[in-house]
């Protein structure tokens, strides 16, 4: 028995709320905890040290949309293999790799609130390291449980790449503004 709510795997059996579940949770983290979300986290946020490579502001809400509904509908296509499970080993896998896909949303979720909301560059950091670790091993418990056309592991590819870049601007955040007056301290 998987120790996931039975809620937790019925979202993900209709796409519409596979997708729309992410997408609007991670809209609504974005929105409350941005930059743009208070004239203080915005001042905060255009005081400190960029990174090399920083894309225009406008870049984020456009590709964690369609990133949140990629991660969806891999939700999606994971609940499809549970409920089509033969064995019970398939039925495990099936189920960890909801787990996975569950804990990594968790992470990503609270990675605005941390950096943006609590200004803490180098906390959002440790949090964006397991969010990447977690989601690389999402993606390849998902590799071993469902095969279409469409792949579900292949759907967390760009995902994957983009939490690659997100490390690195975060850690480019934390390590160029490491001692700012005022920042708060791990």
């Amino acid at each position: 028995m998987s120790p996931l709510p039975e809620i937790l795997f019925a979202i993900p059996r209709n796409p519409i709320l596979a997708v729309g579940l992410p997408v609007g949770l991670g809209m609504a983290s974005g929105f409350f905890s941005s930059p743009r979300s208070g004239k203080r986290t915005e001042k905060w946020y255009e005081s400190m040290v960029s990174p090399p490579g920083v894309p225009p502001r406008a870049a984020f809400p456009t590709v964690w949309t369609a990133l949140y509904g990629m991660m969806g509908y891999a939700s999606h296509l994971a609940v499809k293999s549970f409920d089509a499970a033969a064995t019970p080993d398939g039925t495990a896998k099936a189920d960890n790799a909801l787990q996975l896909y569950y804990a990594q949303l968790a992470l990503n979720l609270l990675w605005s609130p941390i950096f943006f909301g609590s200004q803490s560059p180098k906390i959002a950091l440790v949090n964006i390291v397991a969010l990447t670790a977690t989601a690389a091993k999402w993606a390849l418990d998902m590799s071993d449980i469902y095969t279409t056309p469409i792949s579900a592991n292949w759907l967390t590819v760009p995902y994957l790449a983009w939490l690659g870049y997100a490390t690195y601007l975060n850690a480019g955040y934390a390590l160029l503004n490491w001692e700012r007056p005022g920042d708060k301290r791990i």
